[in-house]
This record gives C-alpha cells, structure tokens and sequence, in this order.
C-alpha cells in the first residue's frame, strides 16, 4: 500500500502529524508525504517518509497568475501521479490541502466537515472521519485518520530525533562556546495571546542559574526579533541562538537541560526530541496539544498554566529537570 500524507504547515501541526507516517511505514505501507517547501528540512531524513513533495503555496496565492506558479503546479500533479498513492490522508483540513490532496488521484482520507477548520472543504473528501470523544489531544485525532486504511495506531509520540543524524557545523561552533549546562527559553509565538511575559522569562532564567546552574541561552524564530531584544536587554549575560536550520536547532535542543516555551512550534519539536519541555499554556488553551499527553510513552514534557507565578513555574522546572536526570 502506498499512502500519501498532506500536512502543508506549521512546525508544531507537522511535529503533531509525525506518528501517521510512523505508524503507516511499520504497518508495511511506503509513505509519502507533501508539505511546504519551507517546512521540508523538518522532513528530510525521516526513515518513516520514501518521498517529499513540496508545495510553494505562499508563493504561488501571492502570484495566482505567474506562468511559473502554474508550471511548478503541474510539475508537482505529476509527480504525486506517479507517486500513485493508494490512500491519500489530509491532515490539515482546509481547502488548500484538499485541493493538493485530491490532485494525487486517490481517495481523500480527512476529518469531516464538522472536524474541519474550513467545513466546505469536506466535499474533497473521499471518507470524512468524526472525531471521537477519547481522541482529545491533536496526536490522537490524526491518528484516527488511519482507521479507514486499515492501519494499526501503535506508535503514540511524536518522534523527530531523526534529524539528529544530521551533522550541523554551525550549531556545533555554538555549542563549543556555550558553558554547560544551560536552558533553552524561547519568547516568542504566532500569537500575542500565547506568549509570556519577557520579565517572567528573565525571571525564571535567574532562579534557574541560581538554583541549578543552568546558563540562560534564547532561542528565537522569524518575528520573534522585538521580544527577543527585550528579553536580551533583561539577561544581558545570555547567549541568543543563530540563524539555524531545523537540524541545526534539534542539535541545539537536543542539548539543553530544559526548554521554556508558550504553546509554539519549537516546544512540540523539543518535546518530540526528548528534551524536557515546560510548555507554558494560556488560561482558556484546550489540552488538544499540550505536550504532558507524551510522557508515559516518552520525554519528560509538562503543560502548565502561563498565569502561575514565576516562583511556582520555577518549582516546576527545577522538578522537571531533576526528573529527567534520574531518567537519565
């Protein structure tokens, strides 16, 4: 069986989509699967994938009518066609992923109209699935999609610890000049609404060094830059991430003793590397994705409440980190 999985963005919703292709590959199926060229380096190397297709779909909405946009369309109709999925699985839910799913030629597997974030795009849909009450985090609810397939769900966790077999020079320079052990804090969000106060990052980072030594080190994405200014000017002492590919921040991770981050993609990929990941939720988040539903499989991950005070977030990392040693 050749199964196709469509999951176009973004960093944590791919991290989120990871199991389908796990779960599809040791069931014996060859796994496709087609994001957005932005997100491909969070793809290349997994042993679960046979191929990656990229789509451009930025680019190609800003110029709709570009003779190039359409050539590059065509080009990527063919090669889904002569991928020749059996199945195709539209993770996402709306209809730029429909559109792309259905130019495959195979049955749509998806969530059903009332599942999906954009309703109408449901008449692509080859067999809608509900979903059920007991698939509460978003892991869960991809996996559901595999039912139809006749798929057996058996790995539950994400797992991105692939793109640690990539050798990164650059963050292998920031890590030789880093003191150790240190802590990973990132400010930044898509969201104003999910982020945390600077002042409580500075905060925390002082009781963390003081407590356990951990060197405060900030990482940071595209338009996370004014944060991360007003957090640097608060821990002048902190060392601030490179520019680095996606295999260039697992290995930065991968390192850290604890990552703080609000509800954002790079908290979902610490989580799936196995790093201890304190995940900081707004009041009114639904436990759809908070990364605690990993720890009796793997990691050492917790959600918590953004609204507690820096002093009881503290407790809580201190408790994490000293956790994951003994793991260790």
């Amino acid at each position: 069986m050749k199964v196709l999985i469509v999951r176009l963005s973004a960093m944590g919703d791919i991290i989120h989509a990871l199991p389908l292709a796990a779960n599809a590959r040791a069931a014996g199926a060859t796994v496709g699967w087609l994001t957005d060229r932005r997100y491909g380096g969070l793809l290349e190397g997994n042993p679960a994938l046979e191929r990656l297709f990229f789509a451009d779909t930025l680019r190609w909405r800003r110029h709709p009518f570009s003779s190039a946009s359409w050539r590059e369309i065509a080009r990527l109709r063919q090669s889904l066609k002569e991928f020749a999925p059996d199945w195709t699985v539209d993770v996402q839910g709306l209809w730029k992923s429909a559109i792309l799913a259905k130019m495959a030629g195979a049955p749509v597997v998806s969530f059903s109209a009332a599942a999906r974030r954009e309703p109408s795009s449901a008449i692509l849909v080859h067999t809608g699935i509900d979903i059920g009450q007991d698939a509460v985090h978003v892991v869960d609810q991809n996996s559901s999609l595999l039912a139809p397939l006749g798929l057996p769900v058996t790995r539950r966790a994400p797992d991105a610890r692939y793109l640690l077999e990539r050798e990164s020079p650059a963050a292998s320079a920031f890590l030789g000049a880093l003191p150790a052990p240190f802590a990973l804090y990132h400010p930044g969000a898509a969201r104003a609404e999910k982020t945390w106060a600077e002042e409580k990052y500075a905060d925390l980072a002082s009781r963390l060094e003081l407590d356990l030594g951990l060197f405060p080190v900030i990482s940071w994405g595209p338009g996370d830059e004014e944060r991360v200014a007003r957090l640097s000017a608060r821990l002048p002492s902190a060392a601030r991430i490179p520019p680095l590919d996606f295999g260039g921040l697992a290995h930065v991770m991968a390192r850290a003793r604890i990552f703080v981050a609000a509800d954002t993609g790079p908290v979902h990929l610490a989580d799936a590397l196995g790093v201890p990941a304190l995940a900081l939720f707004g009041p009114g988040a639904q436990r759809r994705n908070v990364p605690e539903r990993n720890g009796p499989y793997r990691g050492a991950a917790l959600g918590y409440d953004q609204t507690a005070s820096v002093e009881t977030v503290a407790r809580k990392a201190v408790a994490l980190v000293r956790n994951a040693e003994k793991i260790r």
